[in-house]
């Protein structure tokens, strides 16, 4: 189930060489994600017969940097953004360094809703 060559990049080049997710430009390191996961029954990526075969097309290939592919793992995209959302949650509880940095100003929370770069883009 690996990509060709040139299947791989045609989904690097699906938002001009950035991340679907987060919008960073692409290095030579990325991830081909599964929008929809395929879900393996292993935490290996090429173990395990796939839940979702059907998923595995390239419509349903996302690129992404590797932080935001590694965060997704196999969550549908809603999930994915409410768990991004409590990470906020998570600093403010466990993290003072993260805290005093708040309280001189330094992180500003916005609150605002976590909308990935391919949904700006798609929405111009």
């Amino acid at each position: 189930m690996r990509l060709k060559k040139l299947e791989r990049e045609q989904v690097r080049m699906k938002y001009g060489g950035r991340c679907a997710y987060c919008g960073i430009e692409l290095g030579d390191r990325w991830h081909a994600d599964h929008m929809q996961s395929v879900r393996r029954g292993t935490s290996h990526r090429w173990e395990g017969k796939a839940e979702r075969p059907q998923n595995h097309n390239l419509d349903n290939m996302m690129p992404a940097c590797v932080p935001c592919n590694l965060s997704k793992s196999q969550m549908p995209l809603e999930e994915w953004r409410t768990y991004l959302v409590g990470h906020v949650k998570s600093l403010n509880l466990y993290h003072p360094i993260y805290r005093l940095a708040k309280a001189y100003g330094l992180i500003v929370e916005t609150l605002a809703p976590v909308v990935f770069y391919f949904e700006k883009v798609e929405s111009l």
